[in-house]
């Protein structure tokens, strides 16, 4: 192995990070890169010998634990036997079939076929064309508008990062495109009228759908995507009532419900995915991170009977379904998927994301409830977030420039946990990989308090 120095350098002469300051990065005024070696379990080990408790899974991903050596295994059997061939004029493999199978069988609403990717955000770029497919081959071609919410996240790519609610993925990379429309953010804390309860605050963000939908007409919207618990834009479940109310008015306009569960699938919310816990009916799904957890790269999208049928039945007129990836359905991808979906189930992992998550709950509100700078403790399963605000009663925000929630993710780092600064607000994330103990809980939530002390020391000065 080459020794650190070479390897920073390299890096920064060569890579092109994701969400990185690239002047800061390219003169060394933010630091080295970190040099991850390995993992076990919930922690990963950096090249100069840091151990960190890695509280966030990767990016939401790593749901079965780092170094599961019967997922390595699994891809080095595919490897051997078969490492690659396409999937295009009906050729398969037996991990495919497989895997194929039990997605159909354990996906929520009416699934009939399941199309592959490589990414959440390529996953959702199929989902737009199937719903402009869908309402072409049904002689609809008006109806092709996708809705989405403010601070809902789908992606980066074009069509995907265009249905993603936040501006920052959207500056100066000329989107979002048109034929992308977005509706209000289920934030009960933040959006909520004084003394609105939550059922009444769903039906307005319901009713408020409605007017949308009516303004840019009916039979132009052809999609309302959205995360059964909104991720990066916050880690907020909805507020009671929320996707009852929702899919009362797409079920009235004939618009398709895409489900996105990239990070809500396989077990985090403690259900094997957000729209069970909340009794969504999707159309269309979207998986991938807990897929494989992370281990290579396979995202999905799972095409319910409605839309199906209707595409088979056409085939006759319009010919080959025409989209596809070289990598779609990859063998190596398939395995490592069965792999990782034979631990969620044999170890009961959403379960165990149920009640380990309770434990979590009940230790973030403990320890951050009553602190004068948090606003809300929130989340569902083994998914949490805590925001901070400079004035509780007030409801009013810290000075963006005090970035207070990156301190905090900063202070937390120093002490051996990763957690996550999320974007729109001073959060304050988790999202632990799904085999993490009640003890590891404790573990985290004490650093994090730790961590969040520090600072308000800091800013109390």
């Amino acid at each position: 192995m080459l020794d650190i120095k070479t390897i920073a350098e390299q890096d920064r002469a060569t890579v092109l990070h994701p969400f990185t300051d690239l002047k800061a990065f390219a003169s060394g005024k933010s630091g080295d890169p970190t040099i991850v070696t390995g993992g076990k379990g919930i922690r990963i080990e950096d090249a100069q010998g840091h151990s960190y408790i890695d509280a966030f899974a990767g990016l939401y991903c790593v749901n079965v634990g780092y170094g599961r050596t019967e997922v390595a295994e699994a891809i080095a059997r595919q490897a051997y036997q078969l490492a690659y061939y396409h999937t295009y004029a009906a050729h398969t493999t037996e991990e495919l079939a497989t895997l194929s199978h039990r997605l159909v069988r354990m996906a929520p609403g009416k699934p009939s076929k399941v199309f592959y990717g490589l990414s959440g955000s390529d996953a959702n770029e199929t989902q737009a064309k199937l719903v402009w497919y869908y309402n072409n081959l049904r002689g609809q071609p008006k109806k092709k508008k996708i809705i989405s919410r403010e601070r809902g996240y789908h992606g980066c790519s074009v069509i995907s990062g265009s249905m993603t609610g936040m501006s920052f993925y959207h500056d100066h990379m000329d989107l979002p495109f048109p034929g992308i429309v977005h509706t209000g953010t289920p934030h009960h804390y933040w959006g909520a009228e004084p003394g609105e309860p939550e059922e009444a605050f769903s039906r307005r963000r319901a009713a408020e759908l409605e007017e949308l939908i009516v303004k840019e007409g009916p039979e132009t919207i052809g999609a309302f995507i959205a995360e059964p618990v909104l991720g990066t834009g916050g880690i907020t479940p909805p507020p009671s009532g929320y996707w009852r109310e929702i899919q009362v008015v797409l079920r009235r306009y004939d618009v398709l419900l895409i489900a996105d569960e990239v990070i809500c699938g396989f077990g985090r919310t403690g259900a094997d995915f957000g729209s069970t816990l909340y009794d969504m009916e999707p159309d269309l799904v979207t998986v991938a991170k807990g897929l494989t957890s992370g281990y290579v790269p396979l995202s999905a999208a799972i095409v319910g009977q409605k839309v199906y049928t209707v595409m088979e039945e056409a085939a006759d007129r319009v010919g080959a379904f025409s989209h596809g990836y070289t990598y779609s359905g990859h063998p190596i991808g398939a395995a490592a998927a069965n792999a990782v979906l034979d631990i969620v189930e044999q170890e009961r992992l959403s379960d165990r994301a149920k009640t380990v998550g309770a434990h979590f709950q009940k230790r973030l509100k403990e320890k951050f409830a009553q602190l004068e700078m948090v606003g809300e403790v929130r989340g569902v399963g083994l998914l949490g977030a805590v925001e901070f605000v400079a004035d509780r009663q007030a409801k009013r925000r810290f000075d963006p420039e005090l970035k207070v929630g990156a301190r905090i993710s900063k202070a937390a780092r120093d002490r051996g946990l990763i957690t996550r600064a999320m974007p729109h607000g001073d959060i304050l994330g988790f999202a632990p990989p799904l085999v993490v103990s009640e003890a590891e809980i404790d573990e985290i939530v004490d650093l994090a308090y730790k961590a969040t002390k520090q600072v308000m020391d800091e800013l109390a000065k």
